[in-house]
């Protein structure tokens, strides 16, 4: 495996965002690349929070939308949640492609633009008593068009991300992916606590629940401003006179010719996206419905997780530009496999019970969201990034991610737990192995023609 030779102290690579006098990387940028990571970070945070308030909220707006018994209806509207998955692979190829040709600036304006609109369509959509079976059909068609966003939102910022970052602190950059995106999480969170204290549960389930959707659809339009005034990558636009001067090949056909990293990706994520939409996303609706928990209680116990999470996320980035992206992420899974029966098992109604599952299991997981999109952008070289990422990371995204809360769901209500547990820890275990065999990537130059991980795939 060849690794791209590394510029003298002093210089920077070539192709690199480095400045005239030989500053790496988002170092050169000042206060102009500082609002740019605003924009990135406000169009990741609103999208996040759209996606997150649909599981958050979902106890509450099922009977709206659905028919039969609390139970039933709560598992058709978690169907609907893993529906939303189902257009990320082609979010994660159109936007990935748009990423790869016409810049990472293009995708990001296109992703937070169809968030918020899905947002704004949720949020005043008719009842179905009100319009019958046209309701739900609005309601996954939103949820579509937000998993078209979202597909191309993750791959197309965690690419900007690492090519404006500096090399040798791209793992504590990367966590502001994640950090960004759990403000827009603990944000909807936060507002379904106090919406929950504020109004009785038949206000909430009447008309409580539209609130967040409004809100997001508004803040989207405040981002999509933002994002329209940022800058494109230095280390693209370097490379656009190379690629423009050469003959256009298809992305999917350049993308295909890496079959290593895109396995790579798929096994990687398996694990990761299970355990996060678990822990991060749904256990506060899923202790609510479940395990009897009292649903303001569950609520400010994930609030509180959640900021554990977030300030657990820069330390871990931090780690991996030390010790590297290997040994952080092989400990966080083992931990999570050894712990994952006991944190289950702590949850039985009882608001701090909630509080201390969610902590220890948000903590560890940390350490695999502050790294992964670094890791995964390490993995392709600067013309596919965003598509070599973003159609895996998203299918396997959709296949296990997307259907996690229903498919715990589905398993606790025939009490068998336990299977759902075995699932996700067998998950983990494919994530522990993809590692141990991929190549550690801390520090690599990103402007080269091939990424060091690409670069080696037949290796």
């Amino acid at each position: 495996m060849t690794v791209p030779e590394r510029a003298p102290a002093g210089e920077s690579a070539p192709g690199s965002a480095g400045g005239s006098a030989g500053e790496s990387a988002g170092e050169s940028a000042g206060p102009r690349r500082g609002w740019d990571l605003v924009g990135l970070g406000a169009g990741n945070a609103m999208e996040w929070y759209d996606w997150g308030i649909y599981a958050t909220f979902s106890a509450f707006f099922a009977s709206q939308f659905f028919t039969g018994t609390p139970g039933a209806a709560f598992l058709k509207t978690l169907a609907v949640f893993a529906a939303g998955f189902v257009a990320r692979p082609f979010g994660g190829f159109l936007l990935g492609w748009l990423a790869d040709r016409r810049g990472r600036k293009s995708a990001m304006v296109w992703s937070v633009a169809m968030a918020s609109t899905g947002s704004l369509v949720i949020a005043v959509i008719p009842t179905a008593a009100t319009i019958g079976v046209a309701a739900p059909i609005i309601l996954v068609l939103a949820r579509l068009l937000q998993g078209l966003a979202h597909g191309g939102e993750l791959p197309a910022a965690q690419t900007y991300l690492s090519e404006v970052a500096p090399r040798q602190r791209r793992g504590l950059w990367s966590s502001v992916i994640y950090f960004s995106g759990s403000v827009g999480v603990l944000g909807g969170t936060l507002l379904g606590a106090v919406l929950s204290g504020a109004l009785s549960h038949e206000q909430m389930i009447s008309f409580g629940w539209r609130i967040p959707f409004l809100l997001g659809g508004l803040f989207g339009l405040y981002a999509l401003v933002l994002r329209v005034r940022m800058r494109e990558t230095e280390i693209f636009e370097a490379q656009r006179p190379v690629r423009q001067a050469e003959p256009q090949q298809s992305i999917a056909r350049q993308v295909l010719a890496h079959p290593v990293p895109l396995l790579r990706v798929i096994g990687f994520t398996m694990g990761g996206t299970v355990i996060y939409y678990v822990w991060a996303i749904s256990a506060p609706a899923f202790a609510i419905a479940e395990r009897g928990t009292n649903p303001a209680g569950a609520l400010w116990a994930g609030s509180a997780a959640t900021v554990l999470y977030m300030l657990a996320l820069p330390l871990w980035g931090a780690l991996s530009d030390r010790i590297g992206r290997r040994p952080v992420m092989l400990i966080a899974m083992g931990a999570l496999a050894l712990l994952y029966f006991p944190l289950d098992s702590l949850i039985r109604g009882e608001t701090w019970q909630l509080l201390v599952a969610m902590s220890i299991a948000l903590v560890i997981i940390s350490a695999i969201s502050a790294i992964g999109p670094a890791v995964l952008a390490e993995l392709f070289p600067t013309g596919i990034r965003a598509a070599g990422v973003g159609v895996p990371y998203s299918l396997a995204v959709a296949l296990f991610g997307g259907t996690a809360p229903y498919l715990q769901t589905y398993f606790n209500q025939r009490h068998l737990p336990q299977v759902f547990v075995w699932y996700a820890i067998g998950l983990g275990v494919v994530t522990m192995l993809t590692v141990w065999f991929m190549p550690e990537t801390k520090g690599i130059d990103l402007s080269a023609e091939r990424a060091p991980a690409a670069a080696g795939a037949a290796t």
